[in-house]
């Protein structure tokens, strides 16, 4: 498939509306809940530091780039049977796990994109970028409410330690924090699931721009 640089630009911008107008309310859902939930806060930062990372790389990588129709075809049906699965194949399927099958379908768009309006060679040289814009889909609730008491009890753990650094008597039973007779909770609004997530991604970011090899 013979496209001219402009063509490419001009399709792939094309693309991303349709996805703005395929994915609009997923879009506006993702969004008020990164903004009034802490274990999605997250999520405003992907798109920025993918572009970021984008921009970066591609200052010294190859404009020359052969369109894979292919293989972008295959992923943009993809992407458009699992947003039609999420909206209407499974109707016991709890909101949050539709949202987030929406969004996923919404990146593997983005990604078919590239692939389809830049080649395959595009995504491999963009393929840490692209594949971070994962980072938007929303954590199912059944997944954080896994991983909530988790980081709930190793909070505890960790306060019991540094109390214990300090000389100062601390039982803990779970979650909770006896201290000279005082009891503490520790809140899942203490389990730091958001400073965890942001460290996850800072430092998934300082390794690919500093680190070499594995």
């Amino acid at each position: 498939m013979e496209m001219t640089p402009r063509t490419q630009i001009t399709a792939f911008a094309f693309l991303c509306c349709v996805s703005i107008v395929l994915w609009w309310h997923a879009l506006v859902s993702t969004l008020l809940l990164a903004l009034s939930e802490e274990a999605y806060t997250h999520i405003v930062l992907i798109v920025p530091l993918s572009l970021a990372l984008i921009y970066l790389e591609g200052r010294t990588s190859p404009r020359n780039c052969e369109p894979g129709a292919t293989a972008g075809a295959f992923l943009l049906a993809g992407a458009l049977l699992i947003a039609g699965f999420a909206r209407w194949g499974a109707p016991g399927l709890g909101a949050d796990l539709r949202l987030a099958l929406r969004m996923f379908a919404m990146v593997i768009w983005w990604v078919a994109s590239v692939v389809f309006c830049f080649g395959v060679g595009t995504f491999r040289r963009f393929l840490f970028p692209l594949c971070f814009l994962f980072w938007a889909v929303p954590v199912p609730a059944v997944v954080l409410n896994w991983i909530i008491p988790v980081l709930q009890e190793e909070s505890a753990s960790t306060t019991r330690v540094l109390f214990q650094i300090a000389g100062v008597p601390v039982a803990q039973d779970g979650t909770l924090l006896n201290i000279l007779g005082l009891t503490l909770y520790v809140a899942p609004e203490c389990s730091s699931i958001r400073s965890s997530l942001v460290l996850i991604m800072t430092t998934m970011v300082l390794a690919h721009l500093f680190l070499r090899s594995w």
